[in-house]
């Protein structure tokens, strides 16, 4: 069978769809290429959020291009996900040179559409349509990296944490963001749907779920599939319950009514609940949320839920209240910092860590310093702070004084010392402490030491084996890097 390489640009929902995609493909018969050099079919699952990624992926696929047609011409060539979604057939158009364009909605169909293009079927093949339904296709996983499937050789070990899907779209529409236009309106899985995935990866060794969507807080909140109006019948035909399951056999604790007390809780939370139930699923994290989610039952949740870990990533985007206006978030300034105070109340070990945009138009000086002050005032424990990018079809690409590029680039630098400043003084108060990590397996940079995360989601290198993998492990941290924490397993008794 053809061998196929994928490459990802992107966020974390692109990571997992393009997890997705190989699996299915693996399922078919195809295996999956160690490089892009020895593939049958190359496909690059692109990002659109910022023109930066957009180049790198069109630049990319020129270079294979230019390789691959003089010594490979029978190489299939195809760009999925966001930027496959936005342009369509003008990608063709730009590089005739590619076969496929798949979109965000049809991921699920990537298997098919190679099929067809390899047996020359079809010659091209844009599909970028919506497709109902789509947000439950995304269900296949690949825990064993690109070794699976390969056949006969010996598999590597498990990865002991996944990334599991519970919606896709965007209904916020925040004026600089092209999320709504790539990847549709909101919709929801099923509780039931996304219990069982999880569940299932349990049951394969995974220890660690992570929940996914663009806004991920805004699960079952509207679309076809809110969570208790599709919730599906139970197997015996019973009326379904809050849960989606018989409401005689719910996964928490059962409630006294379907009235008021569970009226308090928003479908996410109702999520986390039956994920919680999960036997032997240790951890439990969600990204990316939106502050506007935040209501004191998920606040409450973390107070709760044990596996609910010790982090929160919560986008401001900027500290001014005035460009969070213009921005179309939905909050101030004392909003989002009311909510910081509430979870530090019910979690005092809690890691905060935020997205910030610097240079949207119409930004003064003081709107900038008013950023700066708000990181001071939080302390994020981490930040990824990006330039405005001008994203075609968003009102942000129109409105006046656009900040200039080179202005941009100063506020940028400015705003990392802040937060740079701010995070050695979190992490280096680590040192010397005992903390607890779940072990995820050798190293990026060092593959003979070995690594795990904290619960508030901070990297710990220490020297370790194989052994140690997907263990809840005691560590005492010896010193802190840039953003990593370094130490070794913590011995009984020693302190």
């Amino acid at each position: 069978m053809p061998s196929v390489y994928i490459k990802t640009y992107g966020c974390q929902m692109n990571e997992r769809d393009s997890e997705a995609v190989a699996a299915q493909l693996v399922a078919k018969g195809y295996t999956l290429a160690p490089s892009e050099a020895v593939a049958d079919v190359i496909l690059l699952n692109t990002c659109s959020v910022r023109d930066f990624a957009e180049q790198k992926a069109l630049n990319k696929m020129v270079n294979i291009i230019a390789e691959t047609r003089r010594t490979r011409p029978d190489v299939v060539l195809g760009f999925m996900g966001c930027m496959a979604q936005s342009r369509g057939q003008e990608l063709i158009d730009r590089l005739p040179d590619v076969d496929l364009v798949l979109g965000t909605q049809k991921f699920h169909r990537a298997a098919d559409c190679l099929d067809e293009l390899l047996a020359g079927r079809r010659d091209k093949i844009v599909d970028v349509a919506e497709e109902q339904g789509s947000e439950a296709t995304i269900r296949e996983h690949l825990l064993y990296g690109n070794a699976a499937g390969n056949g006969g050789g010996h598999r590597p070990p498990l990865q002991v944490t996944a990334f599991v899907s519970i919606m896709q779209g965007c209904n916020q529409y925040c004026t600089f963001c092209i999320v709504p236009y790539t990847r549709g309106e909101e919709r929801s899985r099923t509780i039931p749907d996304i219990v069982s995935e999880c569940r299932q990866l349990v049951t394969q060794g995974v220890k660690e779920i992570t929940l996914l969507g663009q806004i991920v807080t805004s699960f079952g909140k509207s679309g076809l599939n809110k969570v208790n109006s599709l919730a599906p019948q139970g197997s015996s035909g019973e009326k379904a319950g809050v849960w989606g399951y018989p409401e005689n056999k719910l996964l928490t604790p059962p409630l006294s009514s379907l009235g008021e007390e569970r009226e308090k809780k928003s479908p996410f939370v109702k999520l986390l609940d039956a994920v919680h139930e999960i036997e032997g699923l240790e951890r439990i994290r969600f990204t990316s949320p939106h502050p506007k989610g935040y209501g004191d039952d998920l606040i409450e949740a973390y107070a709760r839920l044990p596996k609910l870990v010790e982090h929160a990533h919560l986008p401001v985007q900027s500290g001014s209240d005035r460009v969070l206006k213009l921005m179309h978030r939905g909050y101030t300034r004392g909003r989002f910092v009311g909510i910081v105070q509430k979870l530090r109340r019910a979690k005092p070990e809690i890691g905060i860590s935020t997205d910030i945009i610097v240079g949207f138009p119409g930004e003064t000086e003081d709107d900038f310093e008013q950023t700066l002050s708000l990181a001071r005032e939080v302390e994020f424990d981490q930040a990824y702070i990006f330039k405005y990018s001008q994203r075609r079809d968003t009102p942000a690409a129109e409105m006046p004084d656009q900040v200039p590029q080179k202005v941009r680039e100063e506020r940028n630098q400015r705003l990392l010392e802040v937060i740079n400043e701010i995070a050695k003084r979190r992490y280096d108060a680590f040192v010397g402490r005992r903390t607890q990590i779940l072990v995820e397996g050798p190293s990026k940079k060092n593959p003979a030491r070995m690594t795990g995360r904290t619960r508030c989601n901070k990297i710990v290198v220490f020297d370790g084996s194989e052994r140690h993998r997907g263990q809840l492990l005691d560590v005492k941290i010896t010193r802190a890097g840039s953003f990593t924490l370094y130490g070794a397993p913590a011995i009984l008794g020693e302190d």
